[in-house]
């Protein structure tokens, strides 16, 4: 799982699509892990992308 900001939602989707050949999931960031950064800059989380 990417957690992303809205700014780089496109290269986490290319990310998991390149690694599991697959068409990967996304959802917004839930209330429990608001905090969460963007695991590309160092703004706050907004989508959850994953394989699943």
């Amino acid at each position: 799982m990417i957690y992303c900001c809205d700014e780089h939602v496109d290269l986490a989707l290319e990310s998991v699509l390149d690694e599991f050949e697959t068409f990967p999931s996304l959802s917004k960031v839930g209330v429990d892990n608001l905090s969460t950064g963007c695991e590309y800059c160092t703004n706050a989380a907004t989508y959850i992308v994953g394989n699943k």
